[in-house]
């Protein structure tokens, strides 16, 4: 294989620098072992998973910040915008937060409480270095009659515990802007439950001010018609949108194959494809969409290796193992250059 140098091709952030920023997820392992790829090729990041709550708050009056810390010294050594993810969420949240010392349900005021501490140290500590803020993710169900996800939050709060934390993260950091983050954003179902939340947060004078769009779709699906219609849906509520966890696995649903030790042709051909057809639709949108963040640098690592199938790699990112761009790249450096700006 041709191990061309990183720098020898041009930057997705300036392939895409009239549209808007390029993003990926990183980690203190892939700021180092990825750290010539991220500089080069990005100029936004965002922690994966180390400022999330039972990584930065493990217990009530412990706060390990070192490894958020980290990333965030690293943006700042490399002028990169940091995405914030994330604050309100059901999943990796420590249970204490929901309970009494002798393991009781804690009350509605005291869970308020314990969520503006949260929120007040968290956004204070990285108070002007970090552009955009998840400050609720994941909240609404799959489940068809079904609006809200259960959970703690929900349980205890109330459904007014998302416009709580909009309130409490706005009052600790009024120049960030403010997102609710979701995955499977674009079917139909869910995303009309997203649009009336978030309406319904506009309508009460909630300060929100993006929704973001994760993005964990596929060489197949969701069809370019849906993403279309849900930013076109998510944008009339005039608000800014992210693209904040994207990948395009090359297994479609129902293929669970483990044998593959590499991607096939037809795979990096329909990954391409895709690719070029999912960013020449975000280009038409670049005055609503304002960040595209990938959700990893590239095919060395990604979550979706052992998920949701088992034993199973996966490549779905625009650079290979050795951070050599693939077709997918090109695409994309084709594309820009189509419409004037040079792809090498």
């Amino acid at each position: 294989m041709s191990k061309t140098k990183i720098i020898d091709h041009k930057s997705i952030a300036e392939l895409f620098a009239d549209d808007f920023l390029i993003g990926a997820a990183v980690s203190p392992l892939t700021i180092q072992k990825q750290r010539d790829l991220l500089t080069h090729h990005f100029n936004s990041i965002t922690a994966e998973n180390e400022m999330k709550f039972e990584r930065v708050h493990p217990e009530e009056n412990e706060y390990t910040f070192e490894k958020a810390d980290q990333i965030v010294e690293f943006a700042k050594n490399n002028n990169l915008g940091v995405r914030g993810h994330t604050l309100i969420w059901h999943n990796q949240t420590t249970d204490w937060i929901f309970q009494n010392q002798d393991g009781s349900e804690i009350s509605r005021q005291q869970l308020l409480e314990r969520m503006q501490t949260h929120i007040k140290t968290v956004m204070q500590r990285y108070k002007g270095q970090i552009y955009a803020w998840d400050v609720v993710n994941e909240a609404i169900s799959d489940k068809e009659n079904e609006f809200l996800r259960p959970s703690k939050w929900l349980e205890i709060v109330g459904d007014d515990f998302i416009a709580e934390a909009f309130r409490l993260a706005h009052a600790v950091e009024p120049n960030a802007a403010l997102f609710y983050n979701d995955y499977n954003e674009v079917i139909p179902e869910k995303r009309d439950k997203i649009y009336h939340l978030v309406q319904s947060l506009l309508n009460d004078g909630v300060p929100i001010h993006g929704i973001g769009l994760q993005g964990h779709w596929n060489i197949q699906t969701p069809e370019i018609d849906w993403i279309r219609a849900a930013i076109e849906k998510y944008a009339s509520l005039g608000l800014e949108l992210h693209i904040t966890e994207l990948d395009l696995s090359v297994f479609t649903h129902d293929d669970k194959r483990t044998d593959l030790k590499e991607p096939t042709e037809e795979m990096l051909a329909l990954q391409a494809k895709r690719y070029k057809d999912i960013f020449s639709l975000f280009k038409e949108y670049r005055n609503y969409i304002t960040s595209v963040t990938f959700w990893g640098g590239a095919d060395d690592y990604t979550w979706l290796d052992n998920f949701p199938v088992r034993g199973r790699k996966n490549w779905p990112f625009l650079f290979d193992q050795y951070h050599q761009p693939k077709r997918s790249y090109w695409e994309l450096a084709d594309l820009c250059m189509q419409q004037g700006r040079g792809g090498n």
